[in-house]
Formats: structure tokens, C-alpha cells, sequence
């Protein structure tokens, strides 16, 4: 079950949902130690009991405890209570790129500023070996200060390789979606070598900012 407002995970407090998707579903919630708030990532409950899911989800924790850059969202901590397993995430205010599109394409100056402060995010990911494989508009959040690079819930150290079987699973559930049976997910941001089950590496991220740059330029996907 969803967690309710004003329900406890260790010292955190559950403010309200901010959103859910294929890899977590995200609240607002009160860090009662330090009295700030924070963003709360947790399994859906129907994926708790896979142990792919679960793994994916330690490994998104690892993946950004390496990493500390100002465009990308930061984790606080790992949290485990009642059966429950959570990323504790720094709270980022504004909106997501996916919603400034929907308005319309950005200014080109604004294109340049923020797709620069996505390329210094990804560096500094490909620098510690860390491939995001999932960049798309819904992962990049817009605040008063610029953008900031969210979700490794798929990334992978460079050099290991996916099961061609588990790649209708990779990419994040989110629409648009193919037809039924085929490959389920962002696949418009995804590389060639990904849709054919190949190993990914930096150059499989900096083919998926192309296709983020393009459509913030044009409004238009790639």
C-alpha cells in the first residue's frame, strides 16, 4: 500500500506523494532529527518480493553515494524499517524538463545554460565509471538555480553488460509506450546499441543528450 500522510520510516515523517513510476514510487517527507525536508524513493509494494528490482534499487544508492555535483540530486541516506527500503533524497524544488516542454521549446540561450549543467552531470558520473542509461526530460529537474540530473535507478558500472532477456525491463515505465510486446519505456531517448541489447558505455548517454538537446531546442522529439 501507498504510504499515508503522517506515517513514520524510521525518523522520517510522510508529508504527501510526489510522483510514481516503474522503478519507485516518491514522497515528501520530514527528516525529524534534523528538521528539514526530503524526498523519500521506496519499491512499490508489488516489486518488493523481486529480487531484481530490489537489487537495482541498493544499486541506485551505491551509484549516487559516489557521486556529489551540483546538477546532480543528492542522497542522504539508505533507509530500512518495517520491511521497507528507502532512498533518502534531497528535495528539489520546481519542475521537471519533461513538464517545461509541454509549454513549449526553451530559448536557445536556456538550451545552451541548461544542457551544459547536463553534460557536467554526466561527466562527472561517466569520471567515477557510472553510466546513466535513462536520460530523458522526466529525469532532469529545473530549479531556481539550474538543472539537476535525477533517477540512476538504471544506471550500471562501465563494462557490465545486460542480459539481452531483461531489456523490455530496463527502461523506465513511463509513456510514451510502444504496443504491446514490444520493448515497454523512453525508448526515443534510448541508443541503438541499448534497443539491441549491446553493452552501454558514456557514449550510449551522450547519444540520449543529443536526443534531450534537440527537443529542448525544438519542442519536437528526435
Amino acid at each position: 500500500m501507498p504510504l499515508a500522510p503522517g506515517s513514520r520510516l524510521g525518523r522520517y515523517e510522510i508529508v504527501a506523494p510526489l510522483g510514481a513510476g516503474g522503478m519507485g514510487e516518491v514522497y515528501r517527507a520530514r527528516d525529524t532529527k534534523l528538521d528539514r525536508d526530503v524526498a523519500i524513493k521506496v519499491l512499490p509494494s508489488h516489486l518488493t518480493s523481486d529480487p531484481d528490482r530490489s537489487a537495482r534499487f541498493t544499486r541506485e544508492a551505491r551509484h549516487l553515494a559516489t557521486l556529489s555535483h551540483p546538477n546532480i540530486g543528492a542522497i542522504y541516506g539508505l533507509e530500512e524499517d518495517a520491511g521497507v527500503t528507502a532512498l533518502v533524497l534531497e528535495l528539489i524544488e520546481g519542475e521537471t524538463l519533461a513538464e517545461r516542454l509541454a509549454r513549449g521549446p526553451l530559448p536557445v540561450a536556456e538550451t545552451l545554460a541548461l544542457g551544459g549543467q547536463i553534460a557536467e552531470a554526466l561527466d562527472r558520473a561517466h569520471r567515477v565509471g557510472v553510466v546513466h542509461r535513462d536520460l530523458k526530460p522526466g529525469n532532469v529537474m529545473l530549479t531556481k538555480d539550474g538543472a539537476k540530473l535525477t533517477d540512476f535507478g538504471l544506471a550500471r558500472p562501465v563494462g557490465l553488460t545486460a542480459a539481452p532477456t531483461a531489456l523490455s525491463q530496463s527502461p523506465t515505465m513511463a509513456r510514451p509506450l510502444t504496443t504491446e510486446g514490444a520493448i515497454v519505456g523512453t525508448f526515443q531517448y534510448m541508443a541503438p546499441e541499448q534497443l539491441e541489447g549491446k553493452e552501454a558505455d558514456a557514449r550510449t548517454d551522450l547519444w540520449a543528450l543529443g536526443c534531450v538537446l534537440y527537443e529542448m531546442a525544438t519542442g519536437a522529439r528526435a
